[in-house]
């Protein structure tokens, strides 16, 4: 692919192809994230939901009956579930393990990232689905955005050529508060926020070898633990490859960012995720390409992450099971690396960096 025209840039894929005989889905979860984002894309892909399962039964009953969907239920049933069921898990981490063990076996199931509290959380989960043989994929829709898509195609298409830098930065009004569940954890930073860049970029960069990092809380986060880090991902010898991560900026949108930066020997990329930017609400993604010289250009973007990046994992899945798709494009196998990536960040902000000595002479 030549990207350097104008009509090989508006060429770019940005959808995952859609499966020839969608099967119904049953949510498991009636959050924000379930109102915001899961069921406004399948709406409009015109993907049936059977049901709404919550324990808190008013607040699936009332997800339900604004979406117009038929049963909403406290737990899971096993009327409301049959062989072509689709499970969407939307569940904070720590209710994980008992959902997924009460799953059928062998069924099919869409998890909301991440994959466990921790690591060691997260081998266990791993373990769960092996031993129940389910056929689940990680919910990491960052990969699936129209933008990330398109950027993905550049990547390996070579279009940008050998890469050289990666840099995901983030200064943004993060509303913690949205999710009340948050207080009692212990991490928040790398595990439910950052994993999505950290997830991406192993998926454009390959596995890092080695990384550093420093996470840190706000003083102003009312007892949240780290909202803020910076970390490097050592992904080759000629690649630098960074996040910088500002969640608690509240100093108003003049120079807020949410971008992501790849550049390679014959060109660049820089996409805007505009959903950090007012979230949920949010701004329209943006997607800017450069190559072999020729002047910066803008990529018609079809949707943006929020929602519409929710409508390929689904799409991804649905199409696994069915045998349209080979793969699947983030399965618990590779979510538990990006989970053991974040582990190795944590471990780095919390033992890592070489400690200056006191000057043995100062001045009096």
């Amino acid at each position: 692919m030549n990207a350097s025209t104008a009509s090989d840039l508006c060429s770019l894929p940005q959808a995952w192809p859609l499966p020839t005989a969608p099967r119904p889905i049953t949510i498991l979860g009636a959050g924000s994230i379930v109102a915001d984002a899961h069921l406004p894309a399948y709406r409009a892909l015109g993907f049936a939901v059977e049901a709404i399962v919550d324990p808190d039964l008013e607040r699936a009953k009332a997800l339900a009956d604004r979406w117009g969907i038929a049963r909403a239920s406290s737990t899971l049933d096993p009327e409301l579930w049959h062989d072509g069921t689709i499970f969407d898990v939307a569940v904070p981490p720590q209710a994980l393990d008992s959902v997924l063990a009460a799953l059928p076996r062998g069924a099919a199931a869409l998890v909301q990232k991440p994959l466990g509290l921790d690591l060691a959380h997260a081998t266990r989960l791993r373990s769960l689905v092996r031993e129940r043989r389910l056929r689940a994929a990680m919910n990491f829709q960052l990969r699936f955005a129209p933008s990330m898509i398109a950027l993905a195609h550049l990547v390996r298409s070579g279009a940008l050529g050998a890469l050289t830098d990666l840099e995901a930065r983030v200064t943004c009004a993060m509303p913690w508060h949205q999710w009340p569940f948050l207080r009692s954890l212990e991490r928040i930073e790398f595990t439910l926020h950052s994993i999505h860049y950290l997830d991406l970029l192993r998926s454009l960069a390959g596995e890092p070898r080695r990384v550093w990092a420093r996470a840190v809380p706000h003083p102003e986060a009312g007892g949240l633990p780290a909202t803020r880090s910076s970390a490097i991902l050592d992904v080759g010898d000629q690649v630098r490859c960074t996040l910088s991560m500002n969640h608690h900026h509240v100093h108003g949108p003049r120079h807020e960012a949410s971008e992501l930066r790849v550049e390679g020997t014959r060109g660049a990329a820089v996409v805007k995720m505009g959903v950090n930017l007012d979230y949920p609400a949010g701004q329209p993604d943006a997607l800017e390409v450069a190559v072999d010289g020729q002047p910066w250009r803008t990529v018609p973007l079809v949707g943006s992450w929020f929602p519409t990046a929710f409508r390929g994992p689904m799409c991804n899945l649905q199409r696994f099971i069915a045998g349209e798709d080979a793969a699947l494009v983030s399965p618990i196998e590779d979510a538990w690396r990006s989970m053991q990536l974040v582990e190795a960040l944590y471990a780095s902000s919390d033992h890592g960096g070489i400690p200056l000595p006191a000057d043995p002479d100062p001045l009096p």
